[in-house]
């Protein structure tokens, strides 16, 4: 009976690893199934409402457009007379003027502000919402109330400025200091999303470390740059990479606070590479120049968003 039964374990053996191999590959090709079935709807929404936008984009930048919507293939015409255009390198600068600065001053202070109000205060979960609530209130009503604001006539900031003896400037007039009008309106919008990332980095820093530092003989400026800091960079780095991708297409602040060129000579001085393909797509009606437009917009954030993928190797720590 012994020796019966070891050779038919052999045998047994041979008949049922067949079987347990298909199934395991059955169940592997029905996983697959059910994890594609339920990220299609997600799949098909980002190649209809971004995927195929981008290739249709780039495809119209090589025609020339006529009357009706009616366009025709025009190959490299439109990028000929796109780096031809002095408004081009305008826009151009004046959008690197305005990452250069709204960005990393923006980070800095949602910083600083998110070190604050994570400290045990009386009302701070009403210091939270206030500095939240730019977030969540509309494009135009910020810019509405701003522009209250900035009137060189009758506005507060001047009014102020009157009360000390200083004759307040045409902010949002002058095409010297437009620009810089409108950064400090999108610097002060943007501290309240940041200040959530970062609260949220904060919060997920072990109180251990501190403490270890304290024992040390830290103080809070050493234990905020050897320990707050370097643990914060994953949230720094996620908060620039939106910010910067925000700030490259900066449309709505200058278009809702300066208005068109028509009405304002200094928004011809203040715009940006998102404004100047407005105004060639919605308001001359060239469609294949204002998507030459977005093309080389879409190649500058991807060279940024590439370089900072890069650099981060050196600068953020995971552990």
């Amino acid at each position: 009976m012994n020796a019966m039964s070891s050779q038919l374990q052999p045998e047994m053996h041979a008949a049922v690893q067949p079987k347990t191999k298909k199934s395991l590959n059955h169940m592997k090709r029905s996983d697959w199934f059910w994890a594609y079935l339920m990220i299609a709807p997600t799949l098909i929404g980002l190649g209809v409402f971004y995927l195929w936008p981008i290739v249709q984009t780039i495809y119209l930048s090589f025609t020339k457009w006529g009357g009706f919507g009616k366009y025709k293939w025009a190959g490299l015409h439109n990028y000929e007379l796109l780096f031809k255009d002095p408004y081009l390198w305008i826009a151009l600068k004046n959008t690197l003027i305005y990452t250069v600065i709204a960005v990393p001053v923006g980070i800095a202070i949602s910083i600083f502000i998110a070190v604050l109000l994570n400290q045990k205060i009386k009302g701070i979960t009403i210091y939270r919402t206030l500095y939240f609530l730019p977030v969540v209130t509309m494009a135009a009503a910020v810019a509405m109330v701003w522009r209250w604001l900035y009137n060189a006539d009758y506005g507060l900031i001047n009014y102020l400025l009157g009360l000390v003896g200083i004759e307040g400037p045409r902010w949002i007039s002058d095409p010297a200091i437009a620009l810089y009008a409108v950064i400090i309106v999108a610097v002060w919008s943007s501290i309240g999303y940041n200040m959530v990332i970062f609260l949220a980095g904060l919060q997920g820093i072990p109180r251990s470390y501190y403490e270890a530092a304290e024992i040390d003989g830290a103080g809070p400026v050493r234990m905020f740059f050897k320990i707050t800091l370097p643990l914060l960079t994953p949230s720094i780095f996620f908060v620039s990479i939106t910010s910067l991708i925000g700030a490259f297409q900066v449309f709505d602040l200058i278009y809702l606070m300066l208005g068109s060129k028509m009405g304002n000579p200094a928004t011809e001085q203040t715009q940006t590479m998102a404004y100047l393909f407005f105004t060639n797509g919605f308001e001359s009606g060239n469609g294949g120049y204002a998507a030459a437009v977005a093309v080389v917009l879409l190649v500058m954030i991807l060279i940024v968003t590439a370089i900072q993928m890069k650099l981060q190797k050196k600068w953020v720590h995971y552990d």
